[in-house]
């Protein structure tokens, strides 16, 4: 068994651990407070308030993609009208557009909220 099968093998064991512990954990502490005779609608409270999940998944995933496209535009810009090395410039410049994208679509997710 070479590392080909360990690597796969690992990290689907890993996933399947934290999604388990994850469960199992919410189980117990749902189990302790009904044992304490808590009403079991705490369990509802939160849902159907806000922003569906998917929208706000759809304006950050946006948001990250008009920040690489921006930064593969900057980085060309960059490398065209300087002497810096292509292998640097390409891939801190997408980084950092990526990451202001997703703070800027994470600002506007929680003014979305707010609504």
């Amino acid at each position: 068994m070479g590392p080909q099968v360990l690597v796969p093998l690992s990290l689907f064991l890993m996933i399947f651990g934290i999604v388990y512990l994850i469960y199992s954990t919410r189980n117990r502490e749902r189990l302790a407070l009904i044992e304490k005779g808590v009403d079991a609608s705490i369990f509802l409270q939160g849902r159907g308030n806000g922003v569906p999940a998917w929208k706000i998944f759809v304006v950050n995933l946006a948001f990250l993609l008009i920040g690489c496209g921006v930064g593969i535009f900057l980085a060309l810009l960059i490398t065209t009208y300087t002497s810096l090395d292509d292998d640097a410039v390409y891939p801190s410049i997408i980084f950092i557009m990526a990451g202001i994208g997703l703070l800027t679509g994470f600002k506007t997710a929680k003014d979305l909220d707010k609504e």
